[in-house]
């Protein structure tokens, strides 16, 4: 294999950085000791610029080019997504629960039963959860644990499929050159 460009990212195998390379895992390197690499990318990556900078944070990430996507525009260093995420009213998709119903109502109690046609009713089946408007008893209000949200406002998983690999970025090499 050829000798690498300084600043080239490869997809790496081992659990461990070969010589001249360096884990795409955030870390903060010396701007002394890595001037060339500094040129290429300076703090685009993190660092301040003045004694140290920033290599790409690829842990948890998938890398994609810079510019306009059809999901967005792109700068280079710009990191996006969430490796979790936590569903809202405002994020949850429309949808809808069924009530499912037995073929008739042969239980007082609603404990493991379904909901069902009265027995005896007229055609159509007459409501067995409301009455009329203008007859008595009046309607009735669920009880409020019966129809409040549930869930415990906590985060999912929101990652890609993976295999565990790492990112690896030369520190040394052949200068690039544009021309």
């Amino acid at each position: 294999m050829s000798a690498p460009y300084v600043g080239e990212i490869r997809l790496f195998a081992g659990n461990f950085a070969p010589v001249g390379w360096a884990f795409c895992n955030g870390q903060l390197l010396s701007i002394s000791d890595y001037q060339t690499l500094f040129v290429l990318i300076g703090t685009t990556y993190g660092g301040d610029g003045v004694s140290t900078f920033g290599v790409p944070s690829l842990a948890s990430r998938v890398p994609v080019h810079q510019g306009v996507a059809t999901f967005g525009t792109f700068v280079i260093g710009q990191l996006a997504g969430a490796e979790s995420v936590t569903i809202t009213e405002q994020t949850m998709p429309v949808h809808t629960h069924p009530l499912l119903s037995g073929t008739g109502a042969t239980q007082v109690s609603p404990l493991n039963a379904l909901p069902g046609a009265a027995s005896g009713a007229p055609t159509p089946p007459a409501k067995i959860y409301g009455t009329p408007p203008g007859t008595s008893p009046k309607p009735t209000t669920l009880a409020p644990r019966s129809i409040q949200p549930a869930g415990g406002s906590l985060p999912h998983e929101n990652i890609q499929p993976y295999v565990a690999a790492t990112f690896i970025i030369s520190l040394f090499g052949i200068f690039p050159s544009q021309s």
